[in-house]
């Protein structure tokens, strides 16, 4: 059965009843027959409609399933009828649909259709938006009628083909009106309550998304497997950059309003972690707020590694097909910007291409630090700008200082001037200071040391001013480009802290999968692809990282930086850690069985010893003294000696029985011979040992079982010895019988003190005896023989609370014939007298 492919599953999706899902399920069905496919109709509820009924003429229809619920009689797909036809279409109408208790295998009827898509039966069906378990809620607000059918999504979005049903609300109205829906006695008020417009134009738009959603899926992972870059406009994507700045919130507000503009807009906020001053100067708290309230408004939150923030921003966008890019307009100041160049917006619309941007204002726009702070490392343009500065600064000083000669001091003008060295520190490092520094003190002392106008640099006291003032200039500037490059290593922990957080974050929410660690991963790097494999690939364009013993963090796309490595070595450690977890699962459950069956090993060794010596020592004991000569026994002692060894032996032959059954039921070898089983055959029988029972009822008005006789007899003895094992005096052991759905159902109730929901599963395993203190209650073998005897004869036995207190045990058996009529369902308070 493994080698069979998985069938192929097409579900049609409607807004509400009567758009036409069922009509076009069997058109579909029709035109594949026609063009000679085996078609076979599981199950087409056509609700008395001519032309949804005339759609099954010329298809075969497979024979329902009958089954009895509640006095009256319902009608069910046969999915073993359907597995047995094994055609290579069937139709199975209402999907999310809830099969009648014990009619069928499974409860809902999608449980049933996962069974014919695993045999490699393609099935059609069809499912109202309504259904859909993600959307119960909703639609229960808009319509006020709550959903208790339906289907989870993932069961919906996992098939091959959805192809919605649509039409609009006065078109469905129309229909109903004229009876083409439902019969005239349900036409008003269906008209005046589910059936209003907005209730049907609501749903039609829930549909339309649901639906759109599942389009945008298919077309990222076309557009990805066909490595497609450019922005396709099918959908308003909408990215908001944030910094961790106080404008965030701004932002992302007035982004989620360009989203909301278009139905179905995706709102993205992105940040990018870097080790520059926005990295450095990132509010954490801000962020997290920013993401909650991103959250709360329906986005999603990402965060990318990236020195280059317009290069990450825009790749993130065109990754994610975005349409529209928000970004804060800057906050450094005109002096910052002239001194610095564009900064990061200027730079994204230059290489957004077919991507907008939009700038938004804020409250902080144009109030940041006056100091050059676009970047904290010497980049190119700062390594020549400084030493541009350092002669420039000085000479423009010179003129300006020369404006006002007699208003400024000798020590006023030596301060300005060492403020310029400092401001050119802060530009180019200790270089350009040097040079501003050399520049300025030769101009000071050829403009501003008396004599003016030459240079004195044969006096000592001026060399010595001059020397103090360089020593004091190249101090400050070593000073300043010291804590930049702290301030730098700072930054770059601080990123890669928080592209960690974010990480442990994502695996927190449930992102701790090795797919979704890997996705994650790609997208923090903007990477092309991300991957775990067991040896490292020999190609230039990749990225190996190791990850664990003997598997390897592949990534292919750019090359990440030094700093971003040791990011990525913490990803792969995770992932490695992931890969590891996911092994040792394994390992565990395949350990699993061995230490059940150790467990079992050890509770037998327990319990043998003393249970099956028991009875051997008493009838050992009986036998030895019959044989006795020393003693002359009466006739009745005699007697009553012959009966300790007879009924020790039948209790130990019972107890190696139900040991030998249960080994065989665990090796899958319990030989079963099913054949019509007649209830008043069994019962004497099986409670022949058990005097305080009592049969409820006449078993003679009982339909035949499909059972196996021995076996069955077997079942009722084990559950009808432990009822009366807790059952108190003066309270006999109740057994009853009944027909429900199509099954027999006997009970077996005792009055005893019951057991509490929690405990009841751990009744059914072997050498357990809840409650007991003692060993003198036999292997505990009795329940779990009795469920695995009924199992195997395609049965079930659950227990239920006695009304008043007890237990009472269930036994569902097949009935020999489904098709006999039931007789009157006896209720447990008329067993009860």
């Amino acid at each position: 059965m493994n080698d069979v492919p998985r069938g192929r599953l097409k579900v049609y999706l409607g807004a509400a009843p009567g758009v036409g899902k069922t009509y076009r399920m069997l058109d579909e069905a029709r035109r594949r027959a026609s063009r000679g496919a085996d078609v076979a109709v599981g199950f087409a509820e056509c609700h008395g409609r001519p032309g949804t009924e005339a759609m099954t003429e010329g298809l075969e229809v497979v024979a329902r399933l009958r089954c009895a619920h509640r006095g009256g009689t319902f009608e069910e797909m046969d999915v073993a009828a359907v597995l047995a036809r094994r055609p290579e279409v069937a139709v199975v109408d209402e999907f999310a649909h809830t099969n009648v208790p014990g009619g069928a295998r499974h409860p809902k009827r999608w449980q049933d259709v996962e069974d014919l898509l695993a045999a490699g039966i393609d099935v059609i069906t069809a499912v109202d938006i309504r259904h859909l378990e993600s959307l119960k809620d909703v639609v229960e607000k808009i319509t006020g009628v709550p959903q208790h059918e339906t289907v989870p999504d993932e069961v919906v979005r996992r098939a091959a083909e959805i192809e919605l049903v649509d039409m609009p609300p006065e078109g469905l109205r129309r229909r109903m009106a004229h009876g083409t829906i439902y019969g005239p006695e349900k036409i008003d008020a269906a008209l005046a309550h589910h059936f209003r417009p907005g209730n049907l134009t609501a749903l039609r738009q829930l549909a339309l998304l649901w639906v759109a959603d599942r389009v945008d899926e298919a077309l990222q992972s076309y557009r990805a497997e066909h490595a497609i870059g450019g922005v396709w406009e099918t959908r308003e994507r909408v990215v908001v950059a944030l910094t961790g700045g106080p404008e965030g919130d701004t932002l992302v507000r007035r982004a989620a309003r360009i989203a909301g503009r278009s139905a179905g807009g995706d709102l993205l906020a992105l940040h990018v972690a870097r080790s520059d001053q926005l990295a450095a100067g990132v509010s954490h708290a801000s962020l997290a707020r920013q993401r909650r309230l991103v959250e709360d408004l329906g986005g999603s939150y990402h965060c990318v590694v990236g020195d280059d923030v317009a290069t990450a921003l825009v790749e993130f966008a065109r990754a994610e097909n975005a349409t529209q890019l928000v970004l804060g307009t800057s906050r450094r100041g005109r002096l910052e910007r002239f001194l610095t160049g564009p900064g990061t917006g200027e730079a994204v619309t230059a290489l957004s291409g077919d991507i907008d941007v939009h700038r938004v204002t804020h409250e902080r726009a144009g109030r940041g630090t006056l100091l050059p702070s676009r970047r904290r490392t010497l980049s190119t343009r700062r390594l020549i700008a400084g030493p541009v500065a350092g002669l420039v600064l000085p000479v423009l000083l010179t003129v300006g200082l020369a404006q006002v000669r007699g208003t400024v001091n000798l020590t006023s003008e030596a301060l300005l001037f060492l403020l310029a060295v400092v401001g050119v520190a802060c530009i180019g490092g200790v270089t350009s200071a040097v040079i501003a520094s050399v520049t300025a003190s030769l101009l000071l002392n050829y403009w501003f040391i008396p004599p003016v106008g030459r240079f004195t640099l044969d006096d000592p006291n001026a060399l010595l001013a001059l020397g103090v003032f360089a020593v004091v200039a190249a101090t400050v500037a070593a000073v300043v480009d010291r804590s930049l490059r702290l301030s730098r290593r700072a930054a770059r922990a601080t990123a890669e802290a928080e592209t960690m957080s974010s990480l442990a974050g994502s695996i927190v929410r449930g992102g701790q999968t090795i797919p979704a660690l890997l996705e994650r991963t790609r997208e923090t790097f903007g990477m092309d692809s991300a991957e775990l494999v067991s040896a490292p690939p020999d190609s230039a364009d990749a990225t190996a990282v190791p990850a664990g013993p003997g598997n390897y963090l592949v990534l292919r796309g750019r090359t990440p930086s030094a700093s971003e490595r040791r990011v990525l070595a913490a990803f792969a450690a995770h992932a490695g850690s992931a890969v590891e977890r996911a092994r040792l699962a394994e390992v565990a459950a395949e350990v699993e069985p061995v230490r059940a069956a150790d467990r079992m090993r050890t509770a037998l060794l327990r319990a043998v010893g003393h249970d099956l010596r028991t009875p051997l020592a008493a009838g050992w004991a009986a036998v030895t003294s019959l044989r006795s000569r020393e003693v002359e026994f009466s006739p009745q002692d005699r007697e009553e000696l012959l009966a300790t060894a007879d009924e020790s032996m039948a209790r130990l032959s019972r107890l190696v029985d139900n040991l030998l059954d249960l080994s065989r039921l665990e090796a899958g070898v319990l030989r079963l011979s099913l054949r019509a089983t007649a209830l008043e055959e069994i019962l004497p029988a099986a409670l022949a040992d058990v005097p305080a029972a009592e049969v409820h009822g006449d078993p003679e008005d009982m339909p035949a079982l499909l059972a196996d006789p021995p076996l069955l007899e077997r079942v009722i003895a084990n559950l009808a010895g432990n009822a009366a094992r807790y059952s108190p005096p003066g309270k006999p052991v109740l057994v009853t019988a009944s027909v429900l759905a199509g099954r027999a159902e006997l009970r077996v109730v005792d009055r005893g003190p019951g057991l509490p929901p929690t405990g009841r599963e751990r009744l059914f395993e072997p050498f357990q005896r809840l409650g007991d203190t003692d060993n003198t209650t036999g292997l505990g073998l009795g329940l779990a023989l009795a469920r695995g005897l009924t199992e195997a004869m395609d049965g079930t036995l659950t227990p239920e609370d006695t009304p008043g207190g007890g237990l009472t045990m269930v036994v569902s058996l097949p009935l020999a014939d489904p098709d006999a009529p039931p007789p009157a369902r006896r209720h447990a308070r008329d067993a009860s007298g």
